[in-house]
């Protein structure tokens, strides 16, 4: 098959193979399409034609511009999704190997992380990270350092959103152990970062003030030892995938990426919620323009609210900066075969797959209910997923047409729409759902191989980001620096 027509409504196919001068993941008009006419992909309007366009002439950016305005009127009409799909008539549940902590979650990963409450402390924190590398073994698999450059001269919501965030990552169910790292002098005061973290346990969350001590190296190594004793027992179990949650997050997207790899990760999606697990969608800028494929499966009037406000308070974030919210795609999304935000967002949704949305969470939230789960959050790769893991993502599913080396707090799954960067960037991409525009496989079946995947990665599977040491975060800023 040399290309496909998504939906039969469409008036455009997307070419699976290179056409003369017209790359693989570029669109081609099935019909003659008038100047003024709607283009239609997915079954969807994702632009209007801006010239006249003949039956097989490439359909892109030099005779398409966006439909999007700045304002939109979100009617409730509700369509029901799918519970969830079957793993397998008669199967088993699959399990995965965790490590159940406290409060009743369970890990995927039993390490060591050390947050600092303020950029001024980075350089130490690294440095600790470097210097105490002889813990990791046995039930300790791996210390990492956090830096940002935030916790001090922000704030009101941004220095609430600071706190969040790193608190939130002090309880992320992967983090065996935290060393959170203080200077002393900053906004987010040692007491206030206690006050926001709550009850904790003081064997495995230790606190570092650098102005307290002479020497804080010794100091943080002496408490980082103290973390690693606590962990000395911990050990994996077979745990139920329905305690998994799963981010999903698309970058340096292509013309596949809505065909290929992200209703990939929808049938994946499917599958976990059936099974009892939950999966998070963000990036909402990506979302404008194909929202109403979400909203329409809200569980309840109340969800639905809630998801309207996550994208129109997003909007207003654009235009009180004075931005259109239509500055989207990216130079790479359009080489790939991206013509429009809207394009871009009838791909990027597919990740959501057909099951019922249960909430629509803020930033860097936690998810609480069980199922398939909107967040407030940018586009950004590096912003976004921190949040995801924040909200408490076990690992995240990263599906790419251009490929990206960069890994979230949590393991960070590459999925590559296209056969060709598999097997070009073999150190970047996990897992390939090119097999699907080969032909070798259907969405559903790529999707419960990219299931069995997932469970390897939670049973410990090191990804091609955690083997290259890429482990970041990006905290989400608005507001004023003093």
């Amino acid at each position: 098959m040399e290309s496909i027509q998504i939906h039969p409504s469409d008036n455009v196919e997307v070419l699976l193979k290179p056409r003369g001068d017209v790359p693989a993941g570029h669109k081609l008009a099935l019909r003659d399409i008038k100047a003024g006419e709607k283009i239609i992909k997915y079954g969807f309007p994702i632009g209007i034609a801006t010239k006249d366009i003949a039956k097989g002439e490439w359909v892109h950016v030099h005779n398409v511009r966006t439909a999007l305005g700045e304002e939109s009127d979100y009617r409730y009409e509700p369509v029901p999704g799918a519970p969830g799909v079957a793993y397998a008539s008669g199967s088993e549940a699959p399990t995965f190997g965790g490590y159940l902590r406290a409060d009743g979650r369970a890990g995927i990963r039993n390490e060591i992380w050390i947050v600092p409450t303020v950029g001024c402390v980075n350089a130490t924190a690294t440095k600790l990270a470097a210097d105490n590398q002889a813990l990791v073994g046995g039930a300790v698999e791996g210390l990492y350092a956090f830096p940002h450059p935030y916790g001090c001269s922000q704030t009101g919501a941004d220095h609430a959103q600071t706190r969040k965030l790193l608190t939130a990552l002090c309880r992320h169910p992967n983090a065996g152990g935290v060393l959170v790292l203080a200077l002393g002098c900053e906004n987010l005061t040692p007491a206030q970062f206690r006050e926001a973290l709550g009850p904790a346990d003081e064997n495995r969350v230790k606190f570092l003030v650098c102005q307290d001590v002479g020497d804080e190296f010794a100091e943080g190594a002496k408490l980082l030892a103290e973390i690693a004793e606590a962990m000395k027992d911990d050990k994996r179990t077979p745990t139920p995938v329905s305690k998994l949650v799963v981010g999903m997050k698309c970058g340096g997207s292509d013309g596949l990426s809505g065909i290929t790899a992200n209703p990939v990760v929808g049938r994946f999606s499917d599958l976990l919620v059936g099974l009892g697990g939950s999966t998070v969608l963000t990036e909402v800028p990506e979302m404008f323009g194909a929202e109403p494929m979400l909203f329409n499966r809200a569980a309840s009037r109340e969800v639905f609210d809630k998801a309207v406000k996550v994208v129109s308070d997003f909007k207003r974030y654009f235009t009180s900066h004075g931005e259109v919210v239509y500055e989207n795609p990216s130079p790479g999304n359009k080489a790939g075969g991206i013509t429009t935000l809207e394009d871009k967002s009838c791909g990027c949704v597919q990740k959501g797959g057909s099951a019922p949305v249960v909430d629509a969470i803020g930033y860097a939230d936690p998810v609480v209910r069980q199922g398939l789960n909107m967040m407030s959050g940018p586009g950004n790769d590096l912003v976004s997923a921190t949040a995801l893991t924040a909200a408490g993502a076990h690992l995240v599913l990263f599906t790419t047409g251009r490929g990206t080396p960069f890994g979230a707090p949590a393991p960070t799954v590459k999925i590559s729409t296209n056969t060709p960067l598999f097997k070009k960037k073999p150190g970047w991409i996990d897992f390939n759902a090119g097999t699907v525009a080969d032909g070798e496989e259907t969405p559903e079946e790529a999707g419960r191989r990219l299931l069995d995947f997932v469970v390897e990665v939670a049973s410990g599977r090191q990804t091609n980001s955690e083997k290259a040491g890429a482990r970041g975060i990006a905290i989400f800023k608005d507001g004023v620096t003093l």
